[in-house]
């Protein structure tokens, strides 16, 4: 039987988020939202302990005064897994799981998977794994907000991009398109690599922070899932997230 490994959630939270703004303190069911994701991935009971890392006081108190465990970080980070990596050098543990903190539908369906393949026959290559999904809408497919992956025979990535991916010339290949979940579980170690590694000119192109493991030679092993968790990436999505929890 493997050695149980210590387990931790990470939800990395900025105020001033680009493309929507102070998304994470907007109004959810009468909280917000961050709390709310927060809220959803303690309940999942797959975490040995779960903690919001951000460079606002605003987020920071929120979760505080909800009696969440918060850790405060520097503003000068790239992206969420810098955040995490400073967050997470001084804290015993063996995986670090990157909750996206604009999406408070996560579930234990969502993340239980993601952390299932640590235990697996080829666990000891897994420097992190992520979530995919079935994508069959054009115009999401289209939409460069939805990050696409495509993997290799194992499940492991081969690239990300958000452009449509891949490009079917051949219409009669019946071919899936996999839309990237925001969801990582990361080794420890691999985390910190992250953060020490400069950012090379795909990553930097394309803006999505998994590219810069794959350029550095890690693998990332995904995970399939059914599962569409709704993200708050616009005013729009706000709203049918809030006529879920209202129907709810």
């Amino acid at each position: 039987m493997s050695t149980p490994l210590k387990i931790i959630a990470m939800i990395p939270a900025r105020y001033a988020a680009s493309r929507f703004p102070g998304k994470m303190m907007k109004d959810l069911g009468g909280k917000p939202v961050i709390l709310k994701t927060y809220e959803s991935t303690v309940a999942t009971g797959l975490f040995d302990k779960v903690y919001v890392v951000t460079d606002s006081s605003i987020i920071y108190d929120a979760i505080l005064d909800a009696g969440g465990n918060v850790l405060m970080s520097r503003k000068d980070h790239e992206c969420g897994s810098d955040r995490i990596a400073e967050a997470v050098a001084a804290i015993d543990c063996d995986i670090v799981v990157n909750v996206q903190g604009d999406e408070p539908f996560t579930s234990k369906e969502d993340l239980e998977p993601v952390l299932t393949v640590f235990y697996g026959d080829d666990a000891s290559q897994i420097d992190l794994a992520s979530v995919m999904t079935p994508m069959n809408d054009e115009d999401e497919i289209k939409n460069p907000n939805n990050v696409k992956v495509i993997v290799d025979a194992m499940d492991y990535a081969l690239y990300f991009s958000r452009s449509p991916l891949p490009f079917i010339r051949d219409r009669e290949r019946k071919i899936t398109t996999y839309k990237h979940k925001g969801i990582y579980a990361f080794r420890k170690q691999a985390v910190i690599d992250f953060s020490n590694l400069p950012m090379r000119s795909l990553e930097a192109a394309e803006k999505i922070e998994c590219i810069r493991f794959l350029e550095y030679g890690k693998k990332i092993k995904m995970v399939r899932s059914d599962n569409l968790a709704i993200g708050i990436d616009t005013p729009e999505d706000l709203e049918k997230a809030r006529s879920i929890v209202a129907n709810n």
